[in-house]
């Protein structure tokens, strides 16, 4: 572990995309030689910095956690790698909503498409990385909080296999499906910082199955561009593509109310003591889930995350071990800032039976960036085995040269 330069205020630019929060605004230079040397990165308000308050996006978070006395493990390490730390980026309050907006602080703007929310809960991740402040960012992802705005702003984005990244030093949401992250909007430095931060594995896919129940859950400029991926794998990779089911036998919403079942219990084991100890405000949607999570019993719960296993053993029988899968990051485009709140609840719903498929089954996805018929940013999704990720990587960075040169 080198010896870190102690950090200074301000940051070399300006916040043009409304990302960071009011007590991130300072830069720390990481290790002078490392692989990410020569590169910025930003960091999601729920990681802890050494001599940086914490907020978790709720200033009574902020105000009743004390500031940090090390870094987060995995902050420590993209440092140690050399990338230089600018500041601390806005979150969703305590990371539970993939729509983007903050109570207390505001909605980053999503520069790919100025009149639609950027998506959460790494809003302040994706907006700085969209806007090319910073190479960049670290962000989470619980149940779709990378995926999701990834595909809204038209960048890269993973979802690493759960427990492959270091959460000490995080402000958990649900234990047992959150996992550390990063974005960029270069793929060369997407790929980059996966060969700094996971090990190499001798893991080469051989065929892809486009997951049809995924598909009809998304809009169809959005079913399309997996349909345009799987064109692409096909030329990749020896055994073709074919098709399936994530979920034969039973339906994504089954699995999604698993998810939001046991993830909720979870959550309000963690963090409900504080709440009724606090009273945090939370935007409304965000309290309704806090409300609704008070409710679940252990009985319920354990009932949820018995069919959860399942449909993990389910998802990683079809994975094997030379298998990926294809779906849309995202149930839509980026919704229009000025949407209401049932035309966001409904496309919410079709995400997350979407982004529950990985997240049961803890498994990797990349979100690779496309642009919809609409000429709108979509995401598309490559699912592989568990410890993959880095190899999954090298092989969605193919997979998106080959979509740029008409290849498919």
């Amino acid at each position: 572990m080198h010896t870190l330069s102690p950090s200074r205020p301000g940051l070399p630019f300006t916040d043009t995309a409304q990302a960071w929060v009011p007590h991130g605004h300072f830069t720390l230079n990481g290790a002078p030689q490392g692989p990410l040397t020569g590169l910025r990165f930003a960091a999601k308000d729920v990681f802890d910095v050494a001599g940086h308050p914490t907020g978790a996006g709720n200033p009574a978070w902020l105000a009743s956690h004390p500031v940090p006395t090390r870094h987060s493990a995995l902050v420590q390490q993209v440092l140690d790698a050399g990338a230089t730390l600018c500041g601390k980026v806005i979150t969703d309050e305590l990371a539970y909503s993939i729509h983007g907006h903050n109570l207390h602080y505001g909605m980053p703007l999503n520069s790919a498409a100025p009149e639609r929310i950027p998506g959460g809960s790494s809003s302040g991740s994706v907006a700085a990385v969209a806007a090319r402040l910073v190479d960049f960012a670290l962000g989470t992802d619980t149940g779709g909080s990378t995926r999701v705005p990834a595909s809204y702003c038209g960048v890269w984005g993973l979802r690493t296999t759960h427990g492959l990244l270091p959460r000490e030093g995080l402000v958990p949401l649900h234990p047992s499906f959150d996992t550390a992250t990063w974005l960029a909007h270069d793929p060369a430095v997407f790929e980059r910082v996966a060969q700094a931060l996971l090990a190499p594995s001798i893991w080469r896919a051989e065929r892809a199955v486009l997951l049809e129940d995924a598909l009809a859950e998304a809009d169809t400029e959005l079913a399309a561009l997996a349909q345009q991926a799987g064109k692409a794998l096909s030329r990749l990779l020896r055994g073709g593509v074919g098709a399936g089911r994530a979920a034969p036998g039973a339906s994504l919403e089954d699995w999604r109310r698993h998810y939001v079942t046991w993830g909720s219990h979870e959550a309000w084991q963690v963090h409900g003591d504080w709440i009724a100890r606090s009273g945090p405000g939370f935007e409304p949607a965000i309290a309704g889930r806090w409300q609704a999570a008070s409710q679940v019993t252990t009985e319920a719960a354990e009932a949820a995350r018995t069919a959860g296993l399942a449909a993990r053993t389910q998802v990683r029988s079809l994975v094997g071990d030379n298998t990926v899968l294809i779906v849309p990051s995202a149930a839509s485009v980026a919704p229009l800032r000025s949407a209401g709140g049932p035309e966001i609840d409904a496309i919410r719903m079709r995400t997350l039976r979407i982004c529950c498929i990985a997240g049961l089954a803890g498994l990797p996805q990349v979100s690779l960036p496309g642009v919809a018929a609409s000429g709108l940013p979509a995401g598309v999704s490559l699912i592989g085995p568990a410890g993959s990720d880095r190899e999954l990587v090298r092989l969605a960075v193919q997979t998106w040269h080959a979509l740029q040169d008409g290849r498919c």
